[in-house]
């Protein structure tokens, strides 16, 4: 004989509803909590330098723009010319670019361009910087031309960077003492960088150097300031 099955009582199913119900809310509730928390931020690709044989005519025009407020130019651009003399000299040039803020071009340079220099030849080195270097990179400028007496830096910069500040005008100062030449980059030092470290947009090859307002009356305004710095 089959056995009878219980009907449920009214109270059990109320609470199995509740339950449901209650458990769904929970639910709801925790996804509504995971999509307000914030989401986890990126991580930044890793630091890289940028090289090459010209940049970009746009990157020139904005970094390298001689303004005395540097609003959004956070980047270093180093145009560079190398001269190796010894038994077969030669000249070799590029240019490097800092990706982020993790490293610094001139550092970069030391360390991927011009890593060691050999004891039997004399390297003559030119550089083009949209900036003056930071403290840390004005150190390891003088580090670098200490150890290495058979190099010479000379820096032609286009704007300074935060010039009044106390600790910067001691690392240039020491730059200057370890024999680094730096000058300001003069309207005609810009229209050489122009000609020889910027690819030329597409149907301007050869297009002449136009000089922006106030390139000369900023120049003179950084090369009085470098040379009271430097005095």
């Amino acid at each position: 004989m089959a056995e009878k099955q219980k009907e449920p009582q009214p109270a059990q199913n109320g609470e199995k509803a509740e339950n449901t119900e209650n458990a769904e809310k929970a639910e709801n509730a925790e996804n509504a909590e995971e999509a307000e928390m914030p989401k986890e931020l990126e991580e930044l690709p890793p630091f890289e330098i940028v090289t090459g044989e010209r940049l970009p005519a746009f990157f020139f025009k904005f970094q390298f723009k001689n303004v005395e407020y540097s609003s959004g130019r956070n980047k270093t651009f180093l145009c560079y010319i190398i001269e190796i003399q010894g038994k077969e000299s030669k000249t070799f040039q590029g240019y490097l670019e800092d990706e982020h803020a993790a490293a610094h071009a001139e550092d970069a340079f030391f360390n991927n361009i011009l890593p060691k220099c050999e004891s039997g030849l004399r390297y003559n080195v030119t550089w083009y910087v949209s900036s003056s270097p930071c403290m840390a990179c004005a150190d390891r400028i003088t580090k670098a031309l200490q150890k290495n007496k058979n190099l010479r830096l000379s820096i032609l910069v286009g704007r300074l960077f935060m010039w009044e500040e106390p600790e910067i005008q001691g690392a240039l100062k020491k730059m200057k003492a370890a024999g680094c030449k730096m000058n300001i980059m003069k309207p005609q030092d810009f229209e050489y960088v122009w000609k020889n470290f910027v690819e030329q947009e597409e149907g301007e090859e050869g297009k002449a150097f136009v000089p922006w307002e106030d390139i000369q009356e900023n120049f003179q305004f950084y090369e009085e300031k470098l040379a009271e710095i430097l005095q």
